[in-house]
């Protein structure tokens, strides 16, 4: 059965950094787009950061572009979210995302990724 499990999230200060990994089991995870969405209480979800199969191909929402940075080690089925000046307004539960369809493009919506995790909380103090 498809997994995907996320952790490295916690209280972090105003202008801190920190690192979420989500691990992926029971499927192909190497070969499909994966992302990173977050959801603040109150608000949709909306997505942060995406990454296509091979890594060469990223694209990030405005909000935490230049401060976040997506990444994937397949050899691990692993994604990685570095987050760095963290800000207040970055306060989420973070989950991990991955498509179904192979070697697909970014994808930017909710309803196009197939399988999700549990999600990880990050809290930002001013």
């Amino acid at each position: 059965q498809e997994r995907l499990v996320e952790s490295g999230g916690g209280l972090m200060q105003t202008g801190g950094s920190a690192t979420l990994s989500c691990v992926g089991s029971g499927g192909s995870f190497t070969t499909v787009p994966m992302a990173w969405f977050r959801q603040a209480p109150g608000k949709e979800r909306e997505f942060v950061a995406g990454i296509n199969w091979s890594g060469r191909r990223i694209n990030y929402a405005d909000s935490v572009k230049g401060r976040f940075t997506i990444s994937r080690d397949n050899a691990k089925s692993t994604v990685y979210l570095s987050m760095s000046s963290l800000k207040p307004e970055d306060t989420a539960i973070y989950f991990c995302a991955a498509a179904k369809t192979a070697y697909g493009d970014i994808m930017f919506y909710r309803h196009e990724y197939t399988y999700w995790g549990q999600g990880a909380q990050v809290t930002v103090s001013s």
